[in-house]
């Protein structure tokens, strides 16, 4: 049975990827930084080293779904450190075993520190799909922006099918995570928003 890490993996997108992994037989260990949220593990990414201790406490890996994000309320470096710098050390660390990784990154583009970190994200997924082939895999999916918290996505933009469920983002990350011959690819989970 494979085993997978999903950070942020409690509550809503996060929760929906575990809960899809599991039901395809994998073993998902969740982590958050809320000391009640009935996470696995409990860290804090925004701390030196948390990542790395992150991934040996997890046990040895299969695969790794970056999804833990910081919003509003939280400083560019915190921002930075959940949303960039752990998920490059989260990959790094896993690959010298091989597998797979998904970042889950974001179909809008804007201003500030999320948004930059984002765009740093995906430029990195392209990298590291490069730099750790042939052990690793390492895609991307875009959600549309019905899945950001409040306030941070006030509008959900043009689309052409409809907005994307959970689940929907959830069976693409399975996919690529299971899909032995896709890397280096970023999916748009977006009811075609990136387009319009």
């Amino acid at each position: 049975m494979k085993r997978a890490l999903v950070t942020g993996g409690t509550v809503r997108l996060g929760a929906a990827i575990a809960e899809c992994l599991r039901s395809r037989g994998w073993t998902v260990v969740t982590s958050s930084h809320r000391l009640d949220s009935h996470a696995d593990i409990i860290a804090d990414l925004t701390k030196e080293g948390a990542a790395e201790r992150l991934y040996v406490e997890a046990g040895p890996l299969d695969a790794i779904v970056n999804n833990a994000s910081l919003f509003k309320d939280a400083t560019e470096r915190d921002i930075r450190s959940v949303g960039y710098t752990a998920p490059r050390k989260l990959i790094e660390s896993i690959a010298s075993s091989g597998g797979a990784v998904v970042n889950i990154l974001d179909a809008k583009t804007g201003e500030g520190a999320y948004y930059r970190t984002k765009a740093d994200l995906r430029d990195y997924t392209i990298e590291a799909a490069k730099l750790f082939a042939p052990r690793l895999r390492v895609n991307g999916v875009s959600p549309g922006s019905v899945f950001a918290p409040s306030g941070v996505h006030e509008k959900a933009g043009c689309n052409l099918i409809g907005r994307p469920k959970a689940k929907d983002v959830a069976f693409a990350v399975a996919f690529l995570l299971e899909n032995e011959s896709v890397t280096g690819v970023i999916l748009p989970v977006d009811g075609g928003e990136h387009i319009v």
